[in-house]
């Protein structure tokens, strides 16, 4: 089965970068996909209003300028860059360290989602995730807690196709 999605605005490759305040080429520190014919693009987008023959309306454009408040739409382009077919692929994407992420926001058609709150060891659903709260004793971790997003594909990736997924944060 081949995952291919329409991906409407998607411009511009881009990652934030907030000692500039600017966004500029995605970079994929912490990055990793289960195959080495995976090759990853990220790109991120802010909403803009827009008018369309009169009418109001929202469109995703390339995220040159945030500050803080700012929801990013991060998009993974995730490529098969080679001729076989990758069975099930999984791909681990860091949530950016200036951002945090947006509960239940993380998507990828035919993928299950998996999250880490300890930089990418160790993943697991967002009712398993326990850190230690005052006094040590557990509590349960928030989407504000999750340092690593994992998205394991149930089926294989062909050769030669993309698949992409989605999640969204906001700028502390």
């Amino acid at each position: 089965m081949v995952w291919i999605a329409a991906a409407a605005g998607m411009a511009a490759q881009a990652a934030a970068d907030m000692d500039t305040g600017t966004v500029g080429a995605a970079s994929a520190a912490g990055a990793k996909a289960s195959s080495a014919a995976i090759v990853l693009k990220a790109i991120a987008e802010v909403r803009m209003r827009v008018s369309i023959s009169g009418r109001e309306a929202t469109k995703l454009v390339p995220a040159d300028r945030v500050v803080p408040g700012d929801e990013i739409f991060y998009t993974l382009e995730i490529r098969n860059a080679g001729s076989a077919t990758v069975p099930g692929p999984s791909v681990v994407y860091p949530v950016p360290e200036h951002m945090r992420y947006v509960a239940d926001s993380a998507i990828g058609p035919g993928a299950e989602v998996s999250y880490s709150i300890d930089g990418g060891h160790s993943f697991d659903e967002p009712e398993n995730l326990e850190l230690a709260g005052p006094a040590g004793a557990p509590r349960p971790a928030t989407a504000a807690d999750y340092t690593h997003i994992r998205w394991q594909f149930k089926h294989g990736l062909k050769g030669k196709s993309v698949a992409f997924a989605r999640f969204r944060a906001v700028v502390k």
